[in-house]
């Protein structure tokens, strides 16, 4: 399992802010870009479920369209089975990824019956159609939907959990060795998103799926995850194994997230104070600094690297101290 199957060096997308468009015609401006993702490094490792949390507009949502091949990136480099994906081959490595997203109704096309819908991917392998049957069966029924009663139901016939199961039967069917999966528990009721979760769980157990598993909810990343990354801004601020993440986080807007959980100890919420910052014009060194409580003047200057210890790696100048001694 220490084997990454996905790895992303400097990873950047910026997309122009296209609501100043008409102004910077007017004044010949320069364009304005929204940093969505900006040079990330992350390793998704073989056969492992990888949490990544983070508030709405961290860019998590992007990171995985890119990890999936679904946006090419403005900058840095992907790798896919050690394999670096150029516009010459990703539609072969596109392939062997799929991506499960939040809202089924949208990502379910409403003219196509449920088999159609997960027999889609298996027209792109070019298998005969007594093997696209065959394998949108077991699908079906491994996701808990019999096929003699939901291969011919529209979406819209359809409740929230069982679009959703449909969704991962589509992601399942063609065997990937990679699933992103975006919220896909978010738009459900609670007692469905626990269902969908332990469904997850099991294919993962079942088949040995690598998941990328996108989610603010930080009580679903503890339950389902062996790693898990924290993204503030558009950058990576945590990462490492999920239970030291959660129970001793380092970074401050980390354990800023956790307070934001209620548990049995604490059931008063803190969430992080201040607002979050633009990213078209994100702040000077740590971008977390202007809502840190701890924030020092190299927070204001410089930007804190990615460093690891014990297992978990963290960009905060808190963990600097020869650097901020050497500023000093």
């Amino acid at each position: 399992m220490d084997e990454p199957i996905v790895r992303a060096v400097k990873l950047r997308k910026y997309f122009l802010a296209t609501k100043h468009g008409i102004l910077e015609t007017l004044f010949r401006r320069k364009p304005l870009y929204v940093h969505a993702v900006d040079d990330v490094d992350l390793e998704i490792r073989r056969g492992e479920i990888l949490a990544l949390v983070g508030e709405s507009g961290s860019g998590k949502t992007t990171i995985g369209r890119i990890l999936a091949t679904l946006e090419k990136p403005t900058g840095g480099e992907l790798y896919f089975e050690g394999e670096r994906v150029t516009p010459s081959n990703v539609k072969q490595v596109r392939k062997r990824i799929q991506m499960v997203f939040q809202n089924p109704m949208e990502s379910l096309d409403p003219r196509m019956s449920v088999r159609q819908v997960v027999e889609e991917p298996l027209r792109a392998l070019g298998l005969s159609g007594d093997e696209r049957r065959r394998r949108v069966e077991d699908a079906l029924t491994a996701v808990g939907l019999e096929p003699s009663i939901f291969n011919y139901r529209r979406p819209r016939d359809l409740s929230g959990g069982q679009r959703q199961r449909v969704a991962v039967a589509r992601a399942i069917v063609s065997n990937p060795k990679f699933i992103v999966l975006d919220e896909p528990t978010s738009a459900l009721d609670a007692s469905v998103q626990a269902q969908v979760l332990n469904l997850l769980v099991e294919l993962h157990r079942a088949y040995g799926f690598t998941y990328l598993f996108i989610t603010h909810n930080i009580s679903v990343a503890r339950y389902i995850a062996d790693r898990v990354a924290v993204m503030y801004a558009g950058k990576i601020v945590e990462s490492g194994d999920v239970r030291s993440v959660m129970s001793e986080p380092r970074h401050p807007y980390s354990q800023a997230l956790l307070k934001s959980v209620p548990t049995v100890e604490r059931r008063g919420l803190e969430p992080p104070t201040g607002e979050v910052p633009s990213l078209i014009a994100p702040p000077s060194g740590c971008r977390f600094h202007p809502r840190c409580p701890y924030v020092m003047d190299v927070c204001r200057r410089e930007e804190p690297a990615l460093l690891g210890a014990d297992g978990v790696s963290v960009a905060c100048w808190l963990y600097g101290a020869k650097r901020v001694e050497s500023d000093a």
